[in-house]
Parts: structure tokens; sequence; C-alpha cells
């Protein structure tokens, strides 16, 4: 499923847990990773005409990515690294497509706030643009990740994105042998209460349920044991609630969705998703060729 793992690195990767995990989706899938360092000849208005300066940075993203390398040596994975200049969130995408990566992993960095992981803007700006599946970590002292998965987390709301993500999901549950929780969430709050008021409980059912069952049947033929859930409530605070309930060891989501009723995967619930998730979530964005 996974060939080719993309896997950036900055100065604040070093000995991430991240490391491991996607050191141990390698040897899952046979895979090869490539460790990325983009140099940002933007920083501190950086040009390429100061070569010097660029110089620097690029002997520095040298050092980062072999010192991430002796992580994937006493692991035995097969590893490659390179060093690029550029503006980090756009090139770490385009080089995503063009060398045809199946998947980029990416630690979230930041600081913790009143309720939440606040994202750095590179990692960010990645799960907004990359039409390549982005799995992303948080990196908190004393978390640990389990792999492979055996309960996947698999938000749908039926839109176009949605169902990539969650075949992408199922794929994903299906090479490890996982089970999956196909949540929908009603997210009657952003209606306003005259549109609730003139709707009945079934209204606000029917996309949802339609949405599970849709994934439901899809899990099905791929052999994939699922259970399905509708809830009412905040999407992103449902999402987090069922990955303790469930005890997911992963979520898999689309980053845009549906407008409507039945809507769950606007890119703001993706992102706070991804800001606070305790578990790797693996975000998959619309495909623009189709």
């Amino acid at each position: 499923m996974y060939d080719q793992i993309l896997l950036p690195v900055d100065e604040q990767t070093g000995a991430a847990e991240v490391l491991h995990h996607a050191g141990e989706i390698a040897h899952r899938f046979d895979a090869e990773i490539r460790l990325l360092h983009v140099a940002d000849t933007d920083e501190y208005s950086v040009t390429l005409t100061d070569q010097g300066v660029v110089d620097g940075l690029v002997q520095r993203g040298e050092e980062l990515v072999a010192d991430a390398g002796e992580t994937f040596e006493t692991l035995g994975v097969e590893y490659s690294t390179d060093v690029v200049q550029g503006s980090p969130a756009a090139t770490i995408v385009e080089y995503a497509t063009e060398f045809d990566y199946d998947l980029i992993v990416m630690p979230t960095h930041g600081r913790e706030g009143l309720s939440h992981f606040l994202l750095g803007s590179v990692t960010e700006k990645v799960v907004r643009l990359s039409d390549v599946p982005v799995l992303t970590a948080r990196m908190i002292e004393g978390d640990t990740f389990a792999f492979p998965y055996e309960r996947i987390l698999l938000p749908t709301d039926s839109s176009d994105t949605s169902r990539r993500a969650a075949e992408h999901g199922l794929d994903l549950a299906a090479a490890v042998d996982a089970t999956v929780h196909v949540l929908s969430v009603i997210e009657t709050a952003a209606l306003g209460p005259d549109i609730q008021s003139s709707m009945t409980t079934g209204d606000f059912d029917q996309g949802a349920r339609e949405a599970v069952s849709d994934v439901a049947t899809m899990a099905e033929k791929r052999g994939v044991d699922a259970t399905t859930h509708v809830e009412t409530g905040s999407p992103d605070e449902e999402i987090l609630t069922a990955i303790d309930e469930f005890d997911c060891g992963a979520v898999v989501m689309g980053t845009t969705g549906r407008r409507g009723v039945d809507r769950i995967l606007l890119g703001s619930v993706a992102e706070k998703t991804v800001r606070s998730a305790p578990v790797p979530v693996v975000t998959v964005g619309s495909d623009h060729d189709e």
C-alpha cells in the first residue's frame, strides 16, 4: 500500500516518536523512506544569490537528515536522503507529487495550548495543499503510537473527498487487519434555531446515516469489520470522544467536505483534529485529476 514514504525533517524532528512510527510503517509495507530537508530560502529574507548563507542552510539540512537516518539504521529501515532549497510547504507538496510518493509523514510542532496542540505552519499548509495522503503525529513527550493499528476511526459525510478518504482508510485497515469505526456527526448548532425547529430528527439523521452506511458497504466488500456511529454535536469534539471511547489507534479523514445538514469534514474540522488528536491522523485531500 505504501511503497514510498516521504518524511520531511527539520530542527525539531530529532528522535521524535514519529520517526519510529514511520519506521514501523515502512517495515510493514517493505517501503523506503526518503528523508527530505527543505533549506528555507525565504527565512530571514535569504536569497538564492547569497550563496554563503544558502550553503550554510544546505549544510545544516544535510546534518539533520543524517541524524534522522541514524534512527532508521538502528531500526533496519531502508532510507535515502535529499536536501533541496525552496519554500518548505510548497516544496514538500511538489516533491511528493513529482516523485509519486504514497504517503507524507510529518510531526506536528508547537506548544500545548488551553485545549489543543498548535500546528506549525509548514505542517498545516502541507495538510491543506497535498493531494498525497499526509500522516501527522504530534510530538508530546511520553506519546507512543502503536502500529499496526487495531482500530481505525473514519469520520465521513458522503462528500467526494470523505469517500476518497474512507477508501484509503479501508484499504489501510484491510492491509493491517484492523477494524473500523465509521462516524458521522450532525452539527445542528451551526444551522441556527429557526432551521432546527423546522426540521425533524429524521431530517437531521438521514444524510448522516446514509454516509456511514455507504462506508460500511465499502468495508464489507473489502472484508473489513465496521461499526457505524451517528452523533450530534461539535464534529471535532465528537471525533476526539470517539478516539477515546473506541480506543482507536489512528484517524483517516478528508480535508474538505460537504456544506449542509450532514457536513463534517470542513477544513477547520480536519485541522482541529490534526492539532488535538492523541493518535496519528491521516488526511486525504481532493483529487484534482478527478
